[in-house]
């Protein structure tokens, strides 16, 4: 029973770093995505080459900025897929809600997501030929 509890415990544990980890890639991407954070980097990159000749262009000077660009860019990666996953599961979501709800959709299409590229390719067909049909007959 004591290692029931202490699973439970580690989900628990888990799940709070997930949704800590969610609500800071949230709030992060919403900040940097802003006009204000591109000019505060625009400002920092213009600080630092204006450093330059205070030190004589060093191979230190050149290394903070790549260093510096280096982690962000890094650590951007991860946040803003969080980021772009978590909205695409819910579009995805909405989605399939919209064609449950529809009568006559086909349910079958809620699963695009499972399918293959080829299998993918095939119903987008089907569906161009769709919509040629269609136009062909309204004229």
């Amino acid at each position: 029973m004591e290692s029931v509890n202490k699973r439970r415990q580690e989900k628990v544990a888990g799940a709070g770093f997930k949704e800590t980890f969610r609500g800071f890639s949230k709030r992060t991407a919403d900040l940097v995505g802003t006009p204000a954070a591109f000019l505060a980097a625009v400002g920092l990159i213009v600080v630092w080459a204006f450093s330059g000749p205070s030190f004589h262009f060093s191979d230190t000077w050149q290394l903070v900025i790549n260093t510096g660009t280096t982690i962000i860019t890094f650590l951007m990666v991860f946040l803003i897929q969080n980021t772009q996953n978590r909205d695409s599961r819910a579009i995805h979501l909405k989605l399939d809600e919209l064609i449950k709800a529809v009568g006559g959709a086909r349910n079958s299409v809620i699963d695009l997501d499972r399918l293959s590229d080829e299998q993918l390719k095939t119903l987008e067909d089907q569906y161009k030929k769709l919509c040629t049909g269609g136009a062909a007959q309204k004229r």
